[in-house]
C-alpha cells in the first residue's frame, strides 16, 4: 500500500535587515502600487524613491553604490528580483512570497518601513494608496497576527509600542530591521523628519483625521438607515 505524501510547509527564516535595505525593498512596494506604469525600477529611480523628502520617516541619503549593495543582498534573500528585457536593469520585490505574508500585512510592514511607528489609525489612512482597509479594527488584526507569529514562520515581525505621553493610541513598530530599542522610543530620541513637536503634531492631526472618518461613515450609515438627506445635501 502506497501512502500519500504531502508538501512540507514551507519555512520562513528570521530576517534582520539593515535600514538601507529595508528602506529599497519597502521603496520598491510602495511605487509597486503607486506608480505602476513606472514599475519595476531602474536603479536611479530607485534612489530618488529612498531618498524623497515625503512619506519618508527617517529621511535618507544613500548612493546608487549604497543601494546596488542592500539589492546584492536582498535578492539571494528572494525578497528583490532584476527583471529581464530592458536595456537598463530594473528591480521589483517578491516580499509577500519572500516573507511569506498576506497582501495586507506586506502593505502594513512596508509603511511602518518607511514611515516609522504609526498607530493603527495612522496606519489606515497612509494606506489608501496601497490598499483599502475597511476599517481600524482589521488593520488591528493584521497587526496582531504578524505579532503573534510563531517561530517556524521566521517569528514576530510587529511590536505594540508602549504608550507614549499624552498619546491616546498605542503606534505599532515593524521588527525586519531587529528588535525595537524601547528607551530610546519612550525618550523620543528615535529619528524623525522634522523634530519630536512636529512629528507629535503630525500624529495627533492624523488621529484626529481617522476619528474625523470614522464618524463621517457612521453618519452616512445613519441617514441611510432613516431614510434622510445627508448634512450638507439638499
Amino acid at each position: 500500500m502506497t501512502l500519500p505524501t504531502f508538501d512540507a510547509p514551507t519555512q520562513h527564516p528570521p530576517i534582520t535587515l539593515s535600514p538601507i535595505e529595508a528602506r529599497v525593498l519597502a521603496t520598491l512596494m510602495e511605487k509597486a502600487r503607486t506608480v505602476p506604469d513606472s514599475y519595476p525600477l531602474s536603479l536611479n529611480t530607485l534612489m530618488l524613491g529612498c531618498n524623497q523628502k515625503s512619506s519618508r520617516d527617517p529621511l535618507m541619503n544613500v548612493t546608487e553604490a549604497e543601494i546596488a549593495t542592500a539589492l546584492d543582498t536582498l535578492m539571494p534573500l528572494n525578497l528583490v528580483r532584476a527583471s529581464s528585457g530592458s536595456r537598463v536593469a530594473r528591480y521589483e520585490h517578491n516580499f509577500q512570497r519572500g516573507v511569506g505574508v498576506p497582501e495586507q500585512s506586506a502593505v502594513l510592514l512596508g509603511l511602518l518601513i518607511l514611515r516609522g511607528p504609526q498607530t493603527a489609525g495612522e496606519l489606515r489612512l497612509n494606506a489608501e494608496r496601497w490598499y483599502r482597509f475597511a476599517d481600524i479594527s482589521s488593520v488591528e488584526g493584521f497587526l496582531e497576527e504578524l505579532q503573534d507569529r510563531s517561530g517556524a514562520k521566521g517569528g514576530p515581525l510587529t511590536v505594540k509600542l508602549p504608550r507614549a505621553p499624552g498619546a491616546r493610541e498605542q503606534r505599532w513598530a515593524h521588527l525586519l530591521c531587529g528588535p525595537v530599542d524601547l528607551e530610546a522610543v519612550a525618550t523620543g530620541s528615535t529619528p524623525s523628519t522634522g523634530g519630536g513637536a512636529v512629528a507629535g503634531l503630525t500624529e495627533r492631526v492624523a488621529h484626529l483625521e481617522a476619528e474625523l472618518a470614522q464618524l463621517q461613515q457612521t453618519v452616512r450609515a445613519l441617514c441611510t438607515e432613516l431614510g434622510v438627506s445627508q448634512p450638507g445635501q439638499s
